[in-house]
């Protein structure tokens, strides 16, 4: 019994050492919570990124075949391995909290690129669906070559060493708002409208509709209630699962939501032999529908990509970063070398086993609320999604009802970073307000903080009185000017 124990706080100790969790001032079991609450947070992605890489056409009854199953099938094996990858390299190398998997809204990009886009055309003579998949998995894989040569060079850590105060403390307030949007629309509580774009739910329609909504507004009065108690570093995590029960108590008799019980959804085994049949490596296979005539079009894609994942990560770290009290003293993330490292590998390593980009997930910052600080919140998360490989039916029991309260609760605490602006100066304010407000209403993080620049850019151009302005500028804010002309030259070339 004594040799047990002694083996039990020795391994303990070890992984204090490495992670230096009480360095950091946390827990295992918190490091555990918090790698709980950011799995649930994403698991979505499972299911997700499989239908939006392949543009949901395996509903469509016309063009939806046994291709597009076996895309699909493929792209969730390969969903799961970017996200293990990427997360692993977040918690062992650069350890630290944050969470990867294929981006939202890059996956969108990919399917509209390739599966039935412009640059399939131009690559291919045929609709074939795997050949399509195949040759945008190549472009990806350039991208995140191109990515990680920006890595080892330094140009990233420039890029974000270069970033003016006024946008770092607007990026994490442009999140908040953001993952708070996110939140409110997969609860139901916003909803679309016609004439004015997005409408408060309407809680006289039938209860089944309003069931859901009225569950998560539950969960995050009662995280948020939770917060101020001394289980904090538990809140988030119990108002998931508190949600959770809410939603399927007060959906008793509605068949549709419990699905999730019924549906197999992806077989283990059927999609394991079509991901190596089409998803792994697949890449290489995409790189004999490069041609001369394409070439431009080709590279212009492989650009876009990585500017929109260098920003997305770029953005991401410094608001979680900024959210755990982990910046240094010129306030850049902690380890951010390590982290920009783990992130472009995690690029090249997705795009090898068939999926899209693979960045930093934002739904990070839902475990660090809970607690997380080292990277044994990231192995947490890296050992979940392996385990949702193999059942996928149990990830999904969790609706998105029940996660939406916590990043609800994220966006609060992140808000709370525009504080600092200095809003008596204009060309701080209107660069922090266009960062803030564009990236819910444009649905991007780097186009959120695209416009930032390109306003930041313009208002100091125009208040230069003088060639001592004019000298101080380019000192201060060159990199800043040629990235604000790279996103002009991609809004006007590219259509995302």
């Amino acid at each position: 019994m004594e040799k047990q124990e002694s083996t039990k706080n020795s391994f303990t100790e070890k992984l204090n050492q490495f992670f230096k969790i009480s360095e950091r001032g946390s827990t295992i079991r918190t490091e555990i919570i918090a790698g709980l609450t950011t799995f649930f947070a994403m698991c979505y992605i499972l299911l997700v990124n499989p239908d939006q890489m392949t543009g949901f056409m395996r509903f469509d009854p016309v063009v939806g075949g046994p291709e597009v199953m076996q895309v699909y099938y493929a792209v969730f094996i390969a969903t799961a391995i970017g996200a293990i990858i990427g997360t692993l390299l977040m918690g062992l190398y650069a350890k630290m909290p944050f969470a990867q998997a294929p981006g939202m809204g890059l996956n969108s990009f990919f399917a509209t690129a390739f599966i039935f886009g412009s640059f399939s055309g131009l690559l291919l003579t045929t609709t074939n669906v795997p050949e399509m998949y195949m040759a945008g998995l190549s472009i990806i894989l350039v991208s995140g070559l191109l990515f990680f040569i920006l890595t080892i060079t330094g140009l990233r850590k420039l890029i974000i060493k270069g970033m003016p105060n006024v946008l770092k403390k607007a990026i994490p307030a442009g999140i908040g708002l953001f993952i708070a949007y996110i939140a409110f629309q997969n609860a139901g509580i916003i909803q679309a409208n016609p004439f004015v774009q997005v409408q408060f739910v309407d809680l006289t329609a039938g209860w089944y509709t309003i069931a859901g909504p009225i569950a998560a507004l539950l969960g995050f009065l009662l995280i948020a209630a939770l917060s101020k108690t001394k289980v904090k570093g538990s809140s988030i995590i119990i108002g998931i699962l508190t949600t959770t029960v809410l939603y399927y108590l007060f959906n008793i008799g509605n068949a549709a939501a419990y699905a999730a019980f019924t549906d197999p959804l992806v077989n283990p085994f059927t999609a394991f032999k079509n991901f190596g049949e089409v998803g792994l490596l697949g890449a290489f296979q995409g790189f004999k529908y490069w041609t001369t005539g394409n070439l431009l079009s080709a590279i212009m894609l492989v650009i876009t990509f990585c500017l929109v994942d260098m920003f997305d990560t770029l953005g991401t770290l410094q608001g979680t970063c900024t959210e755990a009290n982990m910046l240094d003293e010129e306030g850049n993330p902690q380890r951010l070398e390590q982290s920009l490292m783990s992130d472009s590998i995690a690029t090249v390593a997705g795009s090898l086993v068939g999926t899209s980009t693979v960045t930093t997930y934002v739904e990070s910052a839902s475990g660090i609320s809970a607690g997380g600080k080292t990277g044994l919140t990231s192995v947490v998360v890296a050992g979940l999604f392996f385990v949702a490989m193999f059942l996928s039916p149990l990830a999904v029991i969790i609706p998105g009802v029940a996660t939406a309260p916590a990043l609800m609760f994220v966006g609060v605490l992140m808000l709370k970073n525009i504080k600092d602006v200095d809003f008596t100066d204009v060309t701080n304010a209107v660069p922090a307000f266009i960062t803030l407000i564009m990236m819910p209403l444009t649905y991007s993080i780097s186009n959120g903080i695209a416009l930032g620049m390109i306003s930041y850019v313009f208002l100091k151009l125009f208040a230069i009185r003088s060639m001592g302005d004019v000298k101080e500028f380019f000192k201060k804010d060159s990199v800043i000017l040629v990235l604000a002309i790279l996103f002009l030259l991609r809004f006007f070339l590219v259509k995302m």
